[in-house]
């Protein structure tokens, strides 16, 4: 066994429908991907290369509670789809990316949108904006061996029981299995990975005392409380 000269930090590790924990090793969040929210945000709803951004492991939160955080006053909801990957590799075909997904889940991409937007004019990186302790709330991972591959079905978040976001996951610009091979080629994607495959349009603001509602058709939803 290694000799840590500090304690070494517990493995992130996500539950799972039926059982189990899923260890997570990255997280992917792809920018953009649905043409309605691309507008919304400013950009351009054709098909424009991909880009992403990461978070970190241990911002991934399925406790049901989203404390606001500090330094913002403009948090915005955005709802996703989380992709889990048993299997990675480099340069990885559109072909065969699905067989590397272990399952799916519900999730959020809490924002710092006032931070975001001052980093966007300075053209500085979104981490400050999107890295920050449990801004990742996410519901229970389901294996794609139980409820198949998710490649259509409403999505929609509700803020205190009213519709902010909806849409359906076949309105992705970038599918599943192109997100998976375009980062193969950048990155060698392994087990444990977690891609976040983009919102709908909606997105808008949170406050203290608000409680969010996600769905996916085809998957167990979940409420998160702002606290």
């Amino acid at each position: 066994m290694p000799d840590f000269v500090i304690p070494p930090p517990p493995v992130v590790a996500l539950p799972v429908a039926g059982g189990g924990s899923f260890p997570v090793r990255r997280v992917f969040c792809i920018g953009r991907n649905y043409a309605a929210h691309a507008v919304e945000m400013g950009g351009d709803p054709n098909r424009e290369s991909p880009f992403f951004f990461q978070k970190n492991p241990n911002n991934l939160d399925p406790s049901g509670e989203f404390p606001y955080p500090p330094h913002s006053s403009d948090v915005h909801h955005e709802v996703e789809l989380a992709v889990a990957l048993k299997s990675g590799g480099v340069n990885i075909t559109v072909g065969r990316a699905l067989d590397h997904v272990w399952g799916y889940a519900p999730s959020l991409d809490m924002t710092r949108r006032d931070l975001q937007n001052e980093a966007k004019k300075l053209g500085r990186p979104w981490e400050i904006s999107k890295a920050f302790e449990r801004s990742g709330p996410i519901g229970l991972l389901q294996a794609a061996a139980q409820v198949g591959h998710l490649d259509r079905g409403r999505i929609e978040l509700k803020v205190n029981g009213e519709v902010r976001q909806a849409g359906d996951i076949n309105q992705m610009i970038w599918k599943v299995p192109e997100m998976i091979a375009y980062l193969s080629e950048y990155f060698e994607l392994a087990p444990g990975d977690i891609i976040l495959s983009g919102t709908p349009s909606g997105v808008g603001p949170v406050s203290r005392g608000d409680r969010m509602e996600v769905s996916i058709e085809g998957l167990q939803g979940f409420a998160v409380k702002v606290v």
